[in-house]
């Protein structure tokens, strides 16, 4: 179904038609979504959906609730309009609660790819077709997905606030398998055009041979490469960390950190939605304007995010980083971008006398929340190293470290790219060369 800034407005005028609250929001986003999965290189399931979903908040008094449908007709708009403010007058008055804000400007971001809306199940197929094909030539059996869609998000109150955002999304994933190896490569983008999904496929079916036969290795502390995927899902454990809200609660491991040089000198990282790699509306689930903001600055932590309740608790500015009320989790950075390096995975590995190539992690726990340890373990692709070549497949390894630690003991890093994993949510992020990272133990693959 398709949503445009004209059609949210008529549905958001219906929207006002039925509320009698104080202030009324509306949050109606529309989404298309399908997806090719294949698995023992065959294509087995191939789905496609289309919604559209109206979510409107009320405030009565210092109260507010909200209520959802998936219907636009007048009856159901009038339902939930009446749902929202029932269940508003319900709730204990909320003494902080502040207005919806007025009208806002936005910078324009342009992430709507038509061919990647229009990519149909043949075209998928085809490109399905070529990566069977590239595992059968080795032996190896592909298992992954493809998929493609388009989103489109309206966000408006009764404050004159107005913004819309639309844009497309497409990922590629694939594992190959051998007898006692596997190999991994994912990639998402808004333009489906830049997946590379060959590229992928080449490079999973590499790792899945060239870790055959995998070898034991001792358990201890190493030099280890993680490639940007492995980064990623390390580092998605941190940055809910970085808001307000988390501070004001003492439950971020930045309690008291604030201002402190926590990481290493070469660490610099900040959030940023116009980033050309980055994905996401530039505006936040309350319609504020998303600011760049610099999170740490060569290894200092320099500030955190804040949604604008929390920025009024702290007696600072919002920075368009809340999510739609009513939530407990206030505002988090979730463009996050982290200045590279130079240094390409192989000169890393040249360097490297006796070390560890991480392809990515899995399974993923934290188990001391203010140093931020963590354990899990690697997964597709894990490679010993020695007098700077990769000599073999190792097997997998239970990991337990801190990621302020990990931040703290980074030697070299490579160019920052948008990277995804299966742990977190999408980052520009580099590959890493670590000191001292600690696998506490050997799995039995």
């Amino acid at each position: 179904m398709t949503l445009t800034r004209q059609r949210a407005e008529q549905i958001f005028s219906k929207v006002l038609k039925y509320s009698t609250a104080d202030e009324t929001e509306a949050i109606i986003g529309a989404t298309t979504y399908s997806l090719t999965r294949f698995a023992n290189n065959i294509i087995h399931q191939n789905v496609a959906e289309e919604g559209l979903s109206v979510s409107v908040r009320t405030v009565v008094g210092q109260r507010t609730a909200r209520a959802s449908t998936n219907k636009t007709d007048e009856v159901s708009i009038r339902q939930v309009c009446e749902a929202a403010m029932g269940l508003a007058r319900l709730q204990p008055p909320d003494p902080e609660l502040l207005s919806m804000p007025g009208a806002q400007t936005f910078r324009s971001v342009d992430r709507f790819y038509g061919e990647t809306a229009e990519l149909n199940p043949q075209a998928r197929a085809q490109t399905v077709h070529m990566v069977i094909e590239r595992a059968e030539k080795d032996g190896l059996t592909a298992a992954g997905v493809f998929s493609s869609g388009a989103t489109a998000t309206g966000l408006f109150n009764s404050r004159g606030l107005s913004a819309f955002h639309e844009e497309t999304v497409s990922e590629f994933s694939v594992t190959m398998l051998g007898d006692t190896s596997s190999g991994w490569a994912k990639n998402t983008s808004p333009n489906s055009g830049t997946l590379e999904p060959e590229v992928l496929a080449d490079r999973a079916a590499q790792k899945a041979l060239g870790s055959r036969e995998p070898r034991e290795i001792a358990p201890g502390k190493y030099r280890v490469i993680l490639e940007p995927a492995a980064v990623l899902d390390l580092l998605g454990f941190l940055f809910f960390d970085f808001g307000g809200l988390a501070i004001h609660e003492q439950r971020s491991c930045l309690t008291g950190r604030l201002g402190q040089k926590l990481f290493g000198d070469n660490i610099n990282v900040r959030d940023d939605v116009y980033h050309p790699l980055q994905a996401g509306a530039p505006f936040d689930g309350e319609g504020m304007p998303r600011q760049r903001v610099t999170l740490v600055e060569n290894g200092v932590v320099k500030t955190v995010v804040y949604a604008r309740q929390t920025a009024k608790k702290m007696a600072t500015e919002p920075t368009g980083h809340g999510f739609p009320l009513p939530n407990e989790y206030g505002e988090a950075p979730m463009n996050i971008v982290m200045d590279g390096g130079r240094a390409s995975i192989e000169e890393m590995v040249s360097s490297t006398d006796r070390g560890l190539l991480v392809t990515r992690l899995w399974y993923i726990r934290e188990v001391d929340p203010f140093q931020k340890i963590l354990t899990g373990m690697t997964r597709d692709g894990t490679f010993w190293i020695e007098d700077g070549q990769v000599r073999h497949g190792v097997r997998n390894f239970r990991f337990n470290q801190s990621v302020i630690e990990m931040l703290s003991n980074v030697e070299m890093m490579g160019p920052a790219q948008r990277t995804a994993g299966e742990e977190s949510f999408e980052m520009v992020v580099p590959a890493m060369k670590v000191r001292d990272f600690s696998f506490s133990s050997l799995t039995k693959f």
